[in-house]
């Protein structure tokens, strides 16, 4: 796989961890899924986005000649169970994960902050406070487009964030959907989080 290909890869994959967690799944996004749309590495990545690729072939397999409505209606039933409630089992939000003071008091103000010093604001797309999984996602997008673009200093920024922010929940945050729910499209979601997220560290890592 060569650069551009690596950027699109990475780019693809958030874009597939957004699509998953920030609302119900738009109908175009599952026909995309249960057509094939969306490629799957054939090589082995990391133990977790390896399981979440499995995860998302089971599910295709499994609704294979069903139609999207009706797929769509099972899959926006379940994300109103487990991350909407009443109730929810699952909270989609850094805030909820970390267990430092510290954090609690002013983790959604410091998210914001990574986000400011990178010149980035939340797309208005997602309605969600800036500690949600789907726009911290958006703001490492952000940041892989324009490392593509050739913009070094943005690998700091995303040391950075990953340092003081997604690495500190992204596995807890995976655990407990696993914990939650036996559809193998969240499932698979979850466990490509925490997998991207180990990836991420290690590219990074190199660079920085």
């Amino acid at each position: 796989m060569d650069e551009r290909q690596l950027y699109d890869a990475r780019i693809e994959l958030l874009n597939y961890a957004i699509d998953t967690f920030w609302d119900t799944p738009r109908e175009s996004f599952v026909a995309n899924l249960l057509e094939g749309e969306i490629r799957i590495p054939g090589d082995e990545v990391n133990p977790a986005m390896d399981e979440g690729f499995a995860q998302l072939e089971r599910f295709v397999e499994a609704n294979e000649g069903r139609s999207v409505e009706d797929v769509q209606d099972e899959l926006a039933t379940e994300f109103t169970r487990v991350f909407v409630g009443p109730r929810p089992p699952v909270l989609a939000h850094e805030t909820y994960y970390r267990e430092d003071e510290d954090f609690l008091g002013e983790g959604l103000a410091a998210v914001s902050a990574s986000y400011a010093a990178a010149g980035w604001s939340p797309p208005e797309a997602y309605p969600e406070e800036d500690d949600h999984l789907a726009v911290e996602l958006a703001f490492l997008r952000y940041l892989v487009d324009r490392q593509r673009a050739g913009d070094e200093e943005t690998f700091g920024y995303e040391r950075v964030f990953l340092d003081e922010h997604l690495l500190h929940w992204a596995d807890a945050f995976a655990e407990d959907v696993l914990d939650e729910t036996d559809e193998p499209f969240y499932r698979a979601g979850a466990n490509v989080v925490a997998g991207l997220a180990e990836f991420e560290d290690e590219l990074v890592a190199q660079m920085v």
